[in-house]
């Protein structure tokens, strides 16, 4: 088992290992005086484990129980958010209970926001089952729901008490949920340098799952323990998620987001060309690599407007400035503020169509 300690919150533990997965009863451990454990799960990922997890916890003593939704971003809202927050009532759990969120990121961005505001903070426990997940986003303490103008828009910043990844659980899953996974492991390379993205280079994630996602978990880790609440060093984790949000709010969800975010590395590395402040190698060499990894590169046929109203809404962005991280090397990235007024430009460089 490989493990990475997050100085945030409270502090916590990232596990790493095939296996865990049946053991959960036992590794909740950590957090002391749990009884009762919710499980919350979509309807794809609960019939592949849900029985492991819940015969592990109560193997182990505790009193379960299950919440399960209907997968997809679509269910991230606060329709779901309260019915799950009623769940919690109805089920009993005080704030010496536990959540455990079961899934991928959607699943863990819903079941984390529940958790830091029911009864105003309980417990709970990031089990990542996409590659996604495992890399970035059960890690970190962001949770969300979204709203109709936006991804995002609510949420609380709230560090899990523990995470565990089970490699295991990859097998199950789709080709696509691999690529999406694959797209925020290259944006890491991208911001490491080129050790990581040589690595991913020579040989697929899928060979290196765990040395791939203790890396990649390192890399968050310190990113968060510099900037536990997104104001400075932090914007670096965001290169390529500003189109790339765009790009995913213009086709309704439709496109997900690691597909999002490749297309968002490779439209900002050509506008960053385009402006100078990128070499052609660099920018050549991030959308190779993501061609690699089957993951697409070129703009939607979106228009510029459309797209740019998209962005405006993100989070990360404060009123008439937007904060772009550019790839200037492998390695190398910076954060680039613009008038907002300019990111069509920048959107047209990048491939954007009128």
């Amino acid at each position: 088992m490989r493990t990475v300690t997050v100085k945030a919150g409270k502090g916590y533990e990232v596990r790493i290992g095939r296996g865990l997965l049946p053991e959960i009863g036992k590794q909740i451990g950590v957090v002391p005086g749990v009884r009762r454990v919710l499980v919350v799960s979509d309807d794809k990922v609960f019939p592949l484990y849900g029985d492991t997890v819940l015969k592990s916890l109560t193997d182990a003593g505790y009193e379960t129980d299950s919440f399960v939704f209907a997968n997809g971003e679509a269910s991230k809202n606060l329709t779901v958010y309260g019915e799950l927050l009623t769940k919690l009532c109805d089920a009993g759990l005080t704030r010496d209970d536990l959540l455990i969120a079961l899934g991928g990121g959607v699943t863990g961005d819903l079941a984390g926001f529940a958790a830091a505001t029911y009864r105003r903070g309980i417990p709970f426990v990031q089990v990542p089952t996409t590659l996604l997940a495992a890399v970035d986003s059960s890690v970190g303490g962001k949770t969300a729901v979204d709203l109709p103008n936006g991804k995002n828009q609510v949420g609380a910043f709230y560090q899990p008490a523990l995470v565990i990844c089970d490699p295991d659980t990859l097998a199950t899953l789709p080709e696509i949920e691999y690529r999406n996974g694959c797209a925020e492991i290259i944006k890491y390379g991208v911001l490491d340098g080129e050790e990581l993205f040589s690595k991913l280079a020579e040989k697929p994630v899928s060979e290196q799952f765990e040395e791939v996602i203790e890396r990649c978990v390192s890399i968050k880790r310190d990113y968060v323990e510099a900037d536990e609440f997104d104001r400075g060093l932090r914007m670096f984790l965001n290169l390529g998620h500003t189109i790339g949000h765009a790009v995913e709010a213009c086709s309704d969800f439709t496109i997900p987001h690691g597909q999002g975010v490749a297309i968002g590395m490779a439209a900002i590395a050509r506008a960053s060309v385009e402006n100078g402040l990128c070499s052609e190698e660099t920018a050549s060499r991030i959308i190779e690599l993501l061609k690699k990894y089957s993951l697409p590169t070129e703009m939607p046929d979106y228009p510029v407007t459309k797209l740019a109203q998209a962005a405006g809404s993100d989070k990360k962005n404060t009123g008439a400035s937007m904060r772009l991280v550019i790839p200037q090397a492998i390695g190398n990235c910076t954060v680039h503020k613009i008038p907002a007024s300019d990111f069509p430009e920048w959107l047209r460089k990048g491939g954007a169509h009128e």
